[in-house]
């Protein structure tokens, strides 16, 4: 099905998270072919973090038509869709899943979309894991040349063919480049939901925000918040900022505040983060930047992905007037792109997806794990979205040919409530009660 220059590109993106459906749809207006006039259609994954009304529009993108759905669900409509583009925007294990239906499902089509996967930022953990989980697709978008040559490294050294590895950047970078101090200066410091992981840690790093408030009265310290508490994003928050600051004694110049991270990026002059990809969006537009080293330099926490940056610094070395200055050579290499080349860095993956679109048919999908190269592993991932071994929907599986009833839906709602419920607030106090 070929897509000409004044042809409607039809594009579906499967997400699972606000995160994954910003980085999935921004992508798919990235990425098709010029001039192409594109009609798109997201999916959402149902599960723990599918996000909320509040968080879609806070995402700001918009989309053709966009409805909730299961795995089954999905492949289903995918057996019936005309798209020409496909972007999953999962998990690895939901990646696997859906390659594995899809295979299933076109098995024996030669006219199917041109299917693409990535992840929505650093990656900096599960390397191997993860690419083995998205390998099957046409195109494996990295975010930065250290990611494509890691990435083919990978799959080289395991006997998979890694010709799908193209090198993107990340696609919501943007925003005017930083020219000189606001009024009042503005230090944004950018929680994530799950770094660190302990109450204790973030208790001392939200002190050290006030405090660096109170150090520096003329200026304005930003608390920037992800997610509501009982919101989901890609990562599950168990203990929320907003809850640790109930009771604290706050200084008139520190606040907390919601919302698009690009509009919050427009008044900043310095980004501090632990390791959030907002510390890239910072740099594209050159913002100074620190990555904090106050609860050391760990895997376990991503900052050690920013080694050789210059962005790393502590809250003492913030208190007493530090200024980073990033290393452009470091800079380059993470598809940041702040030298002016951004709207370029797309063009390998566009040429890619329009010669595939112009080709006379597509292959098979094939992913490097199947039930004969890991027997003990695949069937287990394929098994939480309801498929069998084979990609085949299990029996039980949710239909796909009727719309949930009210009392259906209003079942599910409070059934998906209830597990958030047990996610955010029964476990962490199981967990706690366990270390007693």
């Amino acid at each position: 099905m070929p897509a000409s220059a004044t042809q409607t590109l039809r594009v579906a993106v499967l997400a699972d998270s606000d995160t994954r459906w910003k980085w999935g749809s921004l992508t798919a207006n990235r990425i098709a072919p010029p001039n192409s006039d594109i009609s798109l259609d997201g999916y959402l994954l149902r599960g723990r973090a599918t996000p909320t009304a509040r968080q879609l529009k806070e995402v700001g993108v918009t989309a053709d038509s966009l409805r909730e759905v299961t795995a089954v669900e999905f492949l289903r409509a995918m057996e019936k869709e005309p798209y020409d583009l496909l972007v999953l925007s999962l998990v690895g294990g939901g990646v696997q899943a859906m390659l594995h239906g899809l295979a299933r499902a076109w098995d024996g089509r030669t006219e199917r979309p041109v299917v693409v996967t990535g992840y929505v930022g650093v990656v900096y953990e599960k390397l191997a894991d993860g690419l083995l989980l998205r390998h099957g697709a046409d195109l494996v978008l990295a975010n930065s040349r250290q990611d494509a040559d890691r990435f083919k490294a990978v799959y080289d050294g395991v006997g998979a063919d890694s010709s799908a590895v193209t090198e993107v950047a990340l696609p919501f970078l943007g925003g005017d480049t930083y020219t000189g101090e606001h009024d009042p200066y503005t230090v944004v410091f950018a929680v994530q939901p799950s770094v660190p992981d302990n109450r204790r840690d973030r208790d001392y790093l939200l002190n050290r925000a006030i405090q660096h408030a109170r150090f520096h009265p003329n200026r304005e310290v930003l608390l920037k918040l992800r997610s509501k508490p009982g919101e989901h994003t890609t990562h599950i928050e168990e203990l929320p900022y907003q809850k640790l600051v109930q009771g604290k004694d706050l200084p008139a110049n520190f606040r907390l505040v919601y919302g698009h991270m690009g509009e919050v990026l427009d008044r900043t002059d310095l980004l501090v983060t632990i390791s959030s990809t907002a510390a890239l969006e910072s740099l594209h537009r050159s913002i100074p930047t620190v990555v904090l080293t106050d609860l050391g330099i760990r895997e376990g926490l991503g900052n050690h992905h920013f080694v050789g940056s210059g962005c790393l610094a502590s809250w003492d070395q913030l208190d007493a007037g530090y200024k980073p200055v990033p290393d452009a050579e470091w800079v380059a290499r993470q598809g940041v792109a702040a030298d002016g080349s951004y709207e370029t860095a797309f063009d390998a993956a566009r040429e890619r997806i329009a010669k595939l679109l112009a080709g006379d048919g597509m292959p098979a999908l094939t992913p490097y794990y199947t039930p004969e190269t890991a027997p003990g592993y695949l069937p287990g991932i394929l098994a939480r979205h309801h498929l069998g071994p084979d990609g085949t929907p299990l029996p039980g599986a949710p239909a796909a040919d009727k719309e949930p009833g009210p009392v259906r839906q209003i079942v599910r709602r409070a059934a998906r409530g209830a597990y958030r419920h047990g996610v955010q607030r029964v476990a962490p106090v199981i967990r706690r009660m366990g270390e007693l």
